[in-house]
């Protein structure tokens, strides 16, 4: 975690974003491909039932451009993980409404987005990762290094989503495990 992330920065900032749909009419004109995505993203049965056993609530902070196309990809996946799920509290927030904290989730010294905080429930940083999943570099690899690149618009291939889905997943499931077995939160709660 950045070393500047602190709880007090971060819970300002949840509490200044937005939900899904507020987030979407900030620009309506950019909404529809993230309405479109969302409308493609498909969990498994065992995807949402490991979601829906989650216990312990986690706000995550979603840093993003309505405009980026990484963000029109992986946003409604996140927001789909979290309909899922009522101990995901998922907002999103414009990466320059907070240039203090896009200053502190820089990645290779740039202001690259989605980058997305996840949280204890009293807003204390627990994971951050961003710009994009392992299997969607692995993607870009692919289709960008090596002796041949395909043609600009040939199809991305079927997988790609449902394996934004699954690196999401792990994600979420890694820091939920995190935060269930957290002696400070099962001394708070009893459990």
């Amino acid at each position: 975690m950045p070393a500047g992330l602190r709880a007090p920065l971060l819970e300002e900032a949840f509490a200044s974003a937005l939900g899904w749909e507020e987030y979407l009419q900030s620009d309506p004109a950019k909404a529809e491909p993230w309405r479109e995505t969302r409308s493609q993203v498909r969990l498994e049965p065992s995807q949402e039932q490991l979601l829906s056993m989650f216990t312990r609530r986690m706000p995550v902070l979603v840093i993003s451009g309505i405009w980026c196309g990484d963000c029109v990809r992986q946003g409604p996946v996140l927001q789909a993980l979290a309909d899922a799920s009522s101990c995901i509290d998922l907002r999103f927030i414009d990466r320059d409404a907070v240039p203090a904290l896009m200053d502190e989730v820089a990645i290779n010294n740039g202001h690259r987005v989605p980058v997305v905080l996840f949280m204890a429930e009293d807003f204390e940083p627990v994971s951050a990762m961003g710009d994009r999943t392992l299997r969607y570099y692995r993607h870009l690899a692919a289709r960008n290094l090596g002796p041949s690149c395909p043609l600009p618009g040939a199809p991305a291939g079927d997988s790609l989503l449902g394996d934004l889905v699954q690196d999401w997943i792990d994600e979420f499931e890694r820091v939920h495990l995190l935060l269930r077995l957290s002696g400070r939160l099962r001394t708070a709660h009893g459990d």
